[in-house]
């Protein structure tokens, strides 16, 4: 395992953009997974450590598209319809010897490799049964209809699938179609996630006055998860240094990534960024963004640790745009940029200049069949419930001070970013 090192998060100066930020981590980080081999079935969400090169062509052989007849085209009138005896008949997984017969035509069926010579497939539902061995073949077929080449689909010695993807099902599919049984993949990057405040609940008990429920960690969990991590869930932490300082020490080596939300700030009470401090090193990235701003990224040992912000809907955006990217590169996944697509505004928003901000938004379409972008009622990052009744974010670059309804806006679905 490669590690990081100890000044891989450093930054100095003032507030830095998005790229500005994505960019530093491109630069400084690297993966730091080791390899295993699995079978196909156990490859869905993990990492190519390999590319993927096909040992055979897809399909192997020339074959029908469709049920129908094979012929050889310059058999056909050009003016009327032509009527061939019926000289074979070949299914799928036939062995395909001989050659067609010049003037005669060969059942057919889906998938069935073509018979030598034959050059082009006539549908049934185009043809008739004049006699129990003769069809007729209307005209208008273009010569190669319905065939399907060997290596149409994937040629021998091609990469079918890079090193740097997540395996996704249709992958899967690809991959068993090239006889590929067991495939090199990167390990799940292990990663420990905690809550730290004397004020935070599990869901499922009594709450105390003061208390709430704490569900940062539930979210973490899933977008964990869904970014293909091994995840140990350490609980909540009360605001005790000691305590905090024994669990993040138990982290040191043992895991590749720890999180946590809160925790990092200047308050009396904020303990966990002065632990981390004494156990390795800590860097606060102030980031030109809203929601969110803080981050806190540092080491303890070799173990990365990211502090989240502990407003709900900024740890969300935080992690999608930021620690996304960082699981990608220390993972090994390709960390291609995160697809929007223009919508129009259905609102009217005004924003600071230089800071970029993701505003949540769900889709409607308009009267002209556009998708226009709805912004939800409530702004705060507080509020959790706007993220679960959105379907993305509209993402304002920080050039623009203001959206006015009918303008063209970036959108980013939530999908694009394991949401």
């Amino acid at each position: 395992m490669a590690q990081l090192s100890d000044d891989c998060f450093a930054h100095g100066g003032k507030l830095m953009t998005t790229a500005e930020a994505l960019s530093l981590l491109e630069e400084k980080l690297q993966c730091i997974t080791a390899t295993e081999t699995v079978s196909i079935v156990e490859a869905l969400g993990r990492v190519l450590a390999d590319d993927i090169i096909s040992p055979c062509n897809v399909p192997p052989h020339d074959n029908s598209a469709v049920d129908g007849y094979a012929v050889y085209f310059e058999d056909l009138n050009d003016a009327s319809a032509t009527t061939l005896p019926i000289s074979d008949r070949i299914t799928a997984g036939s062995h395909v010897r001989e050659t067609l017969r010049k003037g005669t035509a060969a059942r057919i069926f889906t998938g069935a490799p073509m018979p030598l010579g034959a050059d082009t497939v006539l549908m049934q539902e185009d043809c008739a049964l004049e006699e129990i061995d003769k069809v007729s073949i209307p005209v208008g077929i273009k010569s190669g209809s319905n065939r399907r080449f060997a290596g149409e689909d994937v040629e021998k010695d091609s990469i079918i699938l890079e090193a740097g993807r997540t395996i996704r099902p249709q992958d899967m599919g690809l991959i068993s179609a090239v006889g590929i049984a067991t495939i090199k993949v990167r390990k799940s990057l292990r990663v420990a996630f905690f809550s730290t405040g004397d004020e935070l609940q599990n869901p499922g008990r009594q709450l105390e006055s003061g208390q709430v429920y704490d569900s940062n960690r539930y979210t973490i969990n899933g977008l964990l998860k869904n970014s293909g991590c091994n995840v140990t869930d350490l609980g909540i932490l009360p605001d005790n240094p000691d305590l905090i300082h024994k669990a993040l020490e138990g982290t040191i080596n043992q895991y590749d990534l720890v999180l946590t939300s809160g925790g990092v700030s200047v308050g009396e009470e904020d303990h966990v960024k002065q632990v981390v401090e004494s156990l390795g090193s800590l860097h606060a990235w102030r980031l030109a963004i809203k929601p969110g701003r803080p981050i806190a990224l540092g080491q303890i040992g070799s173990t990365a640790f990211v502090g989240l912000p502990g407003n709900p809907v900024a740890v969300i955006v935080t992690f999608s745009n930021f620690v996304r990217p960082l699981i990608n590169l220390l993972s090994g996944a390709d960390n291609t940029p995160p697809k929007t697509f223009p919508v129009v505004a259905a609102f009217s928003h005004k924003k600071k200049k230089d800071r970029r901000e993701w505003v949540r938004v769900h889709l409607k379409e308009n009267l002209a069949g556009h998708l226009e972008a709805h912004k939800y009622p409530k702004e705060g990052a507080g509020i959790l419930s706007s993220v679960c009744h959105s379907d993305g974010f509209a993402v304002l670059s920080e050039d623009i001070l203001s959206i006015k309804p009918g303008e063209m806006i970036s959108y980013l679905p939530f999908n694009e970013v394991a949401l």
